[in-house]
């Protein structure tokens, strides 16, 4: 029986002296709480950031959190191909093996519709396409981890509503600041879901499973539609959709714990999906999630995975 605080942040078991963990969005929010309770068993951390100084800060904050911790910042902008690929040549560079890597960085309900560098749509692109350009960059790395790497990728409660719209991937049609999220999401969960379903089809050293962590009070609010709006009014937007949470939903290190469970846990398994067992699963203990009927079809996993393979130009 999983103990209700096994998965905590602070817990020290197990031990990961000697592994090494890749958490992208390390530098606030819920990544950091991954990255300090990977840190806080041992584990040695690669945190990339897109802005030196906030990964600074963050590292300040992590050792302070965790004494002795084992940690390097990477420069990863998720938004840019370009940009992934000069980061996981980089990680190359500090270690031969990843044990660890979680795919947690991402982008909220933009107001309006934002490219990233290679013309993607920002939420499509930096969640989901970003994510399956670093993750398959670094296969040769998490091949090479003793009993394979394990890929978490972070989904959310909001892709139970989404859907993949293939005919306007890119939003160029329309756009909708939640639908777009919404796809991105379930992206999310059904690379998660196909990645394992590959890896045990192929025999590749790689295990993958998929987390949320329920409704968690993190800074990817402030990347909302209030983000953009004026002055008092936007401050205000924000202000209220933070204490929504921290009142009906959990602090942010409570939703690290599934994504640790799903990492960590004997009881983890490849291809299922963890998060919060209260009401709704916004918060609570982790343990097994719902998957949505739309993450549950293996022919838009795979269509998808094609489609993120052309695009990203990066292949398995």
């Amino acid at each position: 029986m999983i103990g209700k605080h096994e998965w905590s942040v602070t817990n020290r078991q197990p031990s990961l002296k000697g592994r090494v963990a890749l958490v992208t969005g390390g530098n606030s929010g819920l990544g950091f709480e991954v990255a300090c309770g990977l840190a806080t068993r041992g584990a040695r951390l690669l945190l990339p950031v897109r802005s030196a100084a906030r990964g600074e800060a963050a590292l300040a904050a992590l050792q302070a959190r965790c004494p002795g911790a084992e940690a390097e910042l990477l420069t990863l902008n998720l938004a840019s191909l370009d940009s992934i690929a000069a980061c996981a040549a980089e990680v190359a560079t500090r270690t031969r093996s990843l044990d660890f890597l979680v795919n947690n960085a991402g982008v909220m309900a933009l107001a309006r519709r934002q490219e990233t560098a290679d013309g993607f749509e920002m939420q499509f692109g930096t969640n989901h396409l970003g994510h399956f350009a670093l993750t398959t960059r670094l296969r040769p790395l998490l091949e090479a981890a003793s009993g394979g790497g394990t890929v978490v990728t972070v989904a959310s409660l909001a892709a139970c509503k989404g859907a993949i719209h293939f005919d306007d991937l890119q939003s160029r049609r329309r756009y909708s600041p939640f639908g777009a999220y919404q796809q991105s999401k379930l992206s999310n969960l059904l690379f998660a879901r196909e990645l394992a379903r590959r890896a045990g089809e192929n025999g590749w050293n790689i295990h993958s499973r998929a987390a949320h962590p329920g409704w968690s009070s993190t800074s990817i609010i402030a990347n909302g539609p209030a983000s953009s709006l004026p002055g008092a009014v936007g401050k205000a937007e924000q202000v209220i959709g933070t204490a929504i949470l921290r009142v009906m939903g959990q602090t942010a290190a409570r939703g690290a714990e599934p994504l640790l469970y799903a990492a960590l846990s004997p009881a983890a398994r490849d291809g299922d999906y963890y998060g919060p067992q209260g009401t709704a699963e916004r918060r609570g203990p982790p343990g097994p999630a719902k998957v949505p009927p739309a993450a549950q079809k293996i022919s838009t996993a795979a269509r998808l995975w094609d489609v993120s393979e052309r695009l990203t130009g990066v292949a398995w």
